[in-house]
């Protein structure tokens, strides 16, 4: 019994921001029915390699990208461009608390499953629609993609290696950041929008937009802007007011090293027997060394590749100098805190395959959000959820099948 365990979502939604939410809310126990359309599904089925590994290869193959946002669900195909699949839309809509989907705006109004249409059916529903840039404005009908969001919310003019430096220039997220915040933030919306209903039992429109949701989470250095008129730029992986506080490559690996105070860059330069750097005038203080930031970097670097990253990680943290390791995903999974804390979870596939997930990060003593059940082969609940849900017969839902709307 999850916390949503009382919510039924109708999911629209496809790829990533929608689906991230959704899965969300399927992990606090929500019954999620994801629509999918019949024979393909949604795009990052087929997004691959990689694939789900089946024992015996003989099964369709899941990709990897689809397995990663959609556990706990079920799937139910459904040709909405029929009018037949519209009806079992709207039929399952009346009887869903939350629908959401991503279609781009306005597009679901010709098939009578936007908000005001589904509204009649469902008076209290919570409807949220998720675009690249929202349901007003003068490219709200243009599509969104999280690339090209993050060039033009800002992120990649914070995000890369300074532009007189070797390899300078923007660059992007290694993952889609825009979807995977706009999915977060929908969530928060959902549940917020149930709160209200709760209380009013009035339910509500929501709009998101990957581009809002970009500009928004760039936080303080958006603050930064706004308060001094300066954009800011690109630092890599320096920090602008902190001098050592960026990531050094060892012998062997890279680590980042965080030097907070004029006392720990004393411990950090002496462990690596420079010791005389602390007594430099020009690198003191932190003033000092953000102001000789070009003359100490290269020191430190050299400094640095004489030992591999255990041996630094070793050295630091007896030291209490902040430092840690920038490991590879292989690493990651084998650290031991990341195991003890059970992120990684398996669950059983249809075809005899286990798949290897990670766990929703929240924790609650009381309804804590579960992984329950691998991400559903496509349309494998949709005679199940026709028959409970819809209460369908046998020769209806052969009837819709042999007609290719289901």
């Amino acid at each position: 019994m999850g916390a949503l365990s009382h919510i039924r979502v109708l999911d629209l939604t496809r790829v990533l921001a929608g689906p991230w939410c959704a899965q969300t809310l399927a992990d606090f126990g929500a019954d999620v029915i994801k629509i999918e359309r019949p024979g393909t599904g949604d795009d990052t089925r087929h997004w691959g390699p990689p694939y789900l590994k089946t024992p015996d290869g003989a099964d369709p193959p899941e990709a990897a990208y689809y397995l990663a946002a959609n556990r706990n669900k079920r799937s139910v195909t459904v040709d909405i461009a029929t009018p037949e699949g519209q009806k079992i839309v709207r039929e399952l809509a009346a009887q869903s608390d939350v629908v959401l989907e991503n279609y781009k705006a306005g597009q679901l109004k010709k098939y009578g499953l936007d908000y005001a249409s589904l509204k009649e059916v469902k008076p209290d529903l919570i409807y949220c629609s998720i675009t690249g840039f929202g349901q007003t404005g003068p490219h709200a009908q243009r599509a969104g993609y999280d690339f090209i969001i993050q060039g033009i919310g800002g992120f990649m003019s914070i995000t890369g290696e300074r532009d007189e430096l070797p390899g300078g220039g923007p660059q992007k997220a290694g993952v889609a950041i825009a979807d995977l915040m706009t999915g977060m933030y929908s969530t928060v919306a959902v549940l917020a929008a149930l709160a209200h209903r709760d209380r009013t039992g009035t339910g509500q429109y929501i709009d998101m937009a990957l581009l809002d949701v970009q500009v928004a989470m760039l936080a303080n250095m958006n603050s930064n802007f706004l308060a001094s008129g300066e954009p800011p730029v690109r630092w890599g992986n320096a920090h602008p007011n902190i001098v050592p506080y960026q990531a050094f490559q060892t012998s062997d690996s890279w680590i980042i090293v965080a030097v907070g105070n004029d006392g720990q860059f004393r411990k950090f330069v002496e462990a690596g027997d420079r010791a005389e750097l602390a007594g430099d005038a020009r690198f003191a203080t932190n003033p000092e060394r953000v102001r000789n930031r070009d003359t100490l970097a290269p020191i430190i670097a050299e400094m640095v590749k004489t030992r591999s990253k255990h041996e630094w990680i070793d050295l630091l943290e007896a030291a209490g100098v902040p430092c840690g390791p920038i490991n590879n995903l292989a690493e990651v999974f084998a650290h031991e805190q990341v195991v003890a804390r059970g992120m990684q979870v398996d669950l059983p596939h249809p075809s005899g395959a286990m798949v290897k997930l990670v766990r929703n990060p929240i924790r609650m003593s009381e309804t804590p959000p579960q992984a329950l059940s691998h991400p559903p082969t496509l349309g494998e609940h949709t005679d199940d959820v026709l028959r409970r849900v819809l209460g369908y017969d046998d020769a209806t839902i052969a009837a819709l099948r042999g007609r290719s709307v289901i």
